[in-house]
């Protein structure tokens, strides 16, 4: 039974590689920054909501429209400020009073899918009372 170990005669033949291998870093890195480049535009929502599904197409826009966001809990957030629902009216108020043109600015309502329907209905009904008729209700889009 013969067996290679190495010896004095192996090592004049096939001496070892000193150099270093970065192809398989290079792949690493190319990959995180696939990653970090489609995560980053998905961290822009200030307040966490757990949206629904839906089928719709996204709006088309031109100015930057105002976020209302409902949380699990409720809590409503104006452009990721809290605020109770006694302070609503008097906000959006102000924000119907800012509105250039005459045209009522656009407003983007995320509710998180757990929240009562009720509760939901309860800020459109403000919205609507302030003259804030352009109401889109934000959702995930399925693929």
């Amino acid at each position: 039974m013969a067996m290679h170990l190495p010896s004095g005669r192996s090592r004049g033949r096939r001496a070892p590689m000193a150099d270093i291998n970065v192809t398989p870093l290079v792949d690493v890195m190319l990959v995180l920054l696939i990653i970090f480049m489609v995560t980053a535009p998905l961290l822009t929502a200030g307040v966490p909501v757990n949206l629904p599904d839906s089928r719709a197409k996204p709006l088309d826009q031109e100015k930057q429209p105002t976020e209302i966001s409902l949380d699990a809990e409720g809590r409503i957030f104006i452009a990721k400020e809290e605020m109770s629902f006694d302070t609503l009216s008097a906000r959006l108020d102000a924000i119907a009073a800012a509105a250039q043109g005459g045209e009522p600015p656009q407003v983007y309502l995320r509710a998180d899918r757990k929240l009562d329907y009720g509760q939901v209905m309860r800020v459109m009904g403000e919205l609507n009372r302030a003259g804030l008729n352009r109401v889109a209700l934000v959702t995930v889009g399925e693929d």
